[in-house]
């Protein structure tokens, strides 16, 4: 199927598609054994030093490519994000803020597990990256119109699309946006992206579904047939494009 019709039967089905996933043996297995866990971590080291744990985690809040990182990922913990110098909030990624801030290990120390983030969510989160995941390997598009559908109730304004590289790529290629436009100032970068859509849109379901479907579309006459490496396509759980460093702190303070 074409990635519109595809993206509209998902779009559809998705509540039963990731009951199925949740039920796949092998997400089953990781999920039984974090939550086996969940109560006996009681402080930074339990929770790094188990390295399963670690990855479903990781996995979870979109930083499965960090699985390899267990020092970054300590020291953005112990971090916290009370202090805007925290490594959590000077990273440029969002990633990791949110990360911290769902491990919040420096405000709640040994009860930091006992939440529902830690707990709930993060399972919710991992079988639906599952989903998107399973959904990327047949056509890469899907899984970044399902990131995007994911992410929206996030985006506040230009700056969140401009930090993430798979947002981005979404607007860029819904809107016919070039990616050399990456080379502009963020003013610039800001200002067309805002002429081009009302970024509280978003925020609207059905015309969020209507922008995605705009995307699948778009999508599909720039690439062709689906089927293109996913690897190619996402740049892990989501990231930043690639702006100069002055750009990347300009953002992160605008946050």
């Amino acid at each position: 199927m074409d990635t519109f019709t595809s993206y509209n039967v998902l779009s559809r089905t998705m509540p039963a598609t990731i009951a199925r996933t949740a039920k796949d043996p092998s997400v089953q297995r990781e999920t039984a054994y974090y939550q086996s866990k969940v109560s006996s971590i009681k402080t930074i080291d339990d929770f790094v030093n188990d390295t399963r744990v670690l990855t479903y985690a990781l996995k979870a809040w979109g930083l499965e490519d960090m699985s390899y990182a267990k020092g970054l990922i300590k020291k953005v913990l112990e971090g916290g994000l009370d202090d805007p110098r925290s490594l959590g909030n000077t990273l440029a990624s969002g990633r990791f803020k949110e990360f911290a801030s769902v491990f919040n290990f420096k405000s709640y120390g040994r009860a930091t597990m006992a939440f529902d983030k830690p707990q709930k969510n993060t399972v919710d989160n991992y079988v639906r990256q599952r989903v998107e995941a399973d959904q990327g390997d047949a056509n890469p598009a899907l899984r970044l119109a399902l990131y995007f559908q994911r992410k929206a109730p996030t985006i506040k304004s230009a700056i969140y699309i401009l930090a993430d590289t798979n947002l981005l790529k979404v607007v860029q290629t819904t809107l016919n946006i070039p990616s050399a436009t990456a080379n502009s100032s963020l003013d610039a970068q800001m200002s067309l992206i805002n002429q081009k859509m009302n970024v509280a849109d978003l925020q609207d379901p059905t015309k969020l579904n209507k922008f995605l479907q705009r995307f699948a579309v778009a999508y599909d006459a720039a690439h062709g047939t689906p089927g293109v490496s996913a690897a190619s396509v996402m740049q892990g759980g989501g990231g930043t494009i690639g702006l100069n460093g002055d750009l990347l702190m300009s953002i992160q303070r605008m946050r």
